[in-house]
């Protein structure tokens, strides 16, 4: 670990160089310089500087590790591996591979378990009032095409656990098989789909699909939904007694939004599921020190992204994720997903996603995200319980844009509507297993 953070440190020596040679702290990059910052960024995060995304270039900072989290890197990582087949074992706690070889044949694998028990949180989290709101390049200033207030996006993990008991294992785990829990509700608007909700349960068995229930308001039932539909445009909503799956052109369009459930927090389908490879590892320009809580929307391409906003040189692992052939996913019951490339964008200290690309089956560009992160030690100034003893990762928004047609969906932590700007409380204990209960989601909807 000692030679861990000595490399870090030689990281960002050699970062400040590259960054004095392209773009330095104190530049602002419009669509007129959008040009000094294209090897810097993905091909779709340019595309988003040059309809207008402004970025401010400030000095790269480093990013530490929530001390729990530290500590438990060095006990357990040392036991971890790879089978052949890229599925991990001896995972306990911390992150799974701290020193990465690139020339090691399953690098690109050990970095996408880098980035699934990332220290951004560890035990459970919930960010409250998590707005959702669309815009399309000629829509009226300030008029979205579609709002939606998400009550909470709340995660209880089994595996990794760091600071709240049971440490470092829920014995869910090992009895159930289940890694974690993620929940989505209940939607508290538009009205018409008020009281919708989705959980969903990932298995530790790598042969074993993402479970996954909705709650309809309009039937008032809880159904189950495929594990395909979770990559589609907000994944199962059902209206006035049926189902719709947006897909942002790919698909019947029930609500203008880009953001499918797999791509929650820059992706969040099952690891398993899809072939890596390294396309490369190079310093490029990452939203990681975010100066705006709420974030911004940016006044210079109407609302579709966040600007203007921080951005810094940091290392960044470039991943290719190509789901797997059909024969898997039949396997399990479901069929090929809708987006079938994505090429990521991963910190090498935070180790979450600052960019992804996704592509059609034409292997045409389809849709970018680009995240905004931040660090500090409570989510906003005059926080009163998000108060952490040491400084935290957390997302502040996320943009979603289809470069196809232009709809672009941006994802804010907190919303900006809502007066609970807290939003993010990380490991404190607060979602139970209980609580992402898919059985739970009618009396929540209420």
């Amino acid at each position: 670990m000692k030679s861990f953070a000595l490399g870090i440190a030689a990281l960002l020596v050699s970062l400040t160089t590259a960054q004095s040679a392209t773009v330095k702290p104190g530049d602002v990059i419009t669509p007129d310089s959008a040009s000094a910052v294209q090897d810097l960024i993905s091909p779709g995060n340019f595309l988003l500087v040059k309809q207008g995304m402004r970025m401010s270039v400030v000095p790269s900072e480093r990013l530490e590790w929530p001390p729990p989290y530290k500590s438990a890197t060095e006990k357990y990582s040392t036991q971890v591996r790879l089978n052949e087949q890229g599925e991990l074992a001896n995972y306990i706690a911390g992150l799974p591979f701290p020193l990465l070889d690139p020339n090691d044949p399953q690098v690109a694998a050990k970095v996408m378990w880098n980035f699934s028990f990332r220290p951004q949180y560890t035990d459970d989290v919930d960010a409250r009032n998590v707005e959702v709101v669309s815009w399309r390049p000629g829509s009226p200033a300030g008029v979205p095409v579609e709002h939606f207030t998400i009550g909470h996006f709340g995660f209880y993990n089994s595996m990794g656990r760091t600071e709240v008991p049971p440490i470092p294992t829920d014995p869910e785990a090992t009895g159930a098989h289940i890694r974690y829990r993620f929940g989505a509700f209940p939607f508290l608007e538009p009205a018409e789909i008020r009281g919708f909700g989705l959980v969903r349960e990932r298995s530790v068995d790598p042969s074993v699909d993402d479970n996954a229930w909705y709650y309809s308001p309009a039937s008032r039932r809880l159904r189950r939904a495929t594990a395909t539909s979770l990559s589609d445009a907000m994944g199962p909503l059902e209206v006035g007694g049926s189902v719709g799956e947006g897909g942002g052109g790919q698909g019947s369009m029930t609500y203008a939004s880009n953001l499918d459930p797999d791509s929650y927090f820059g992706f969040m389908a099952k690891i398993e599921g899809y072939q890596y490879k390294l396309v490369g590892l190079k310093p490029m320009l990452a939203c990681v020190h975010a100066r705006n809580i709420p974030a911004k929307p940016c006044e210079f391409d109407n609302s579709r992204s966040v600007c203007p906003e921080d951005w810094e040189m940091r290392q960044t692992y470039i991943v290719e994720a190509t789901a797997k052939p059909k024969s898997w996913s039949q396997k399990l019951g479901g069929d090929e997903v809708i987006i079938p490339k994505r090429v990521l964008y991963i910190d090498s200290e935070g180790w979450f996603i600052t960019a992804s690309d996704q592509y059609d089956r034409e292997g045409k560009l389809w849709k970018t995200i680009a995240t905004f992160n931040t660090y500090r030690d409570r989510p906003v100034p005059d926080a009163r319980v998000a108060i952490y003893p040491f400084k935290r990762m957390f997302q502040t928004a996320l943009v979603d844009e289809d470069v196809q047609d232009g709809l672009s969906t941006v994802v804010y932590m907190p919303g900006r509507e809502t007066e609970e700007r807290e939003c993010w409380y990380i490991n404190m204990g607060i979602v139970t297993k209980s609580f992402l209960d898919p059985h739970q989601l009618g009396l929540q909807a209420h």
